[in-house]
C-alpha cells in the first residue's frame, strides 16, 4: 500500500500501527494524521530508532499493508 492509500485510510490503518507499535497512543496516532514522517519521528522517540531504522520500519510495514 502506497502513502497516499494509507493516509485516505488513516483510521483503519491507525489500529494495525497500534497493534504493531503499541507505545504509540490514541492521540499520537490522531496527532500523525497519515504523515508518514510524524511517525517515523515517533518511533525514535518512543522506541529509541535511529533515523534510518525507524524509516526502514514505516517502509516494511506500508509494504505489508498491501498483503
Amino acid at each position: 500500500m502506497n502513502w497516499d492509500q494509507i493516509k485516505v485510510n488513516w483510521k483503519a490503518v491507525s489500529d494495525k500501527i497500534k497493534l504493531t507499535w503499541g507505545k504509540l497512543s490514541e492521540d499520537d496516532l490522531t496527532a500523525i494524521a497519515g504523515q508518514r514522517d510524524q511517525l517515523a519521528v515517533l518511533l525514535q522517540e518512543r522506541y529509541g530508532y535511529t533515523k534510518a531504522v525507524a524509516e526502514n520500519k514505516v517502509d516494511q510495514f506500508a509494504q505489508g499493508l498491501a498483503r
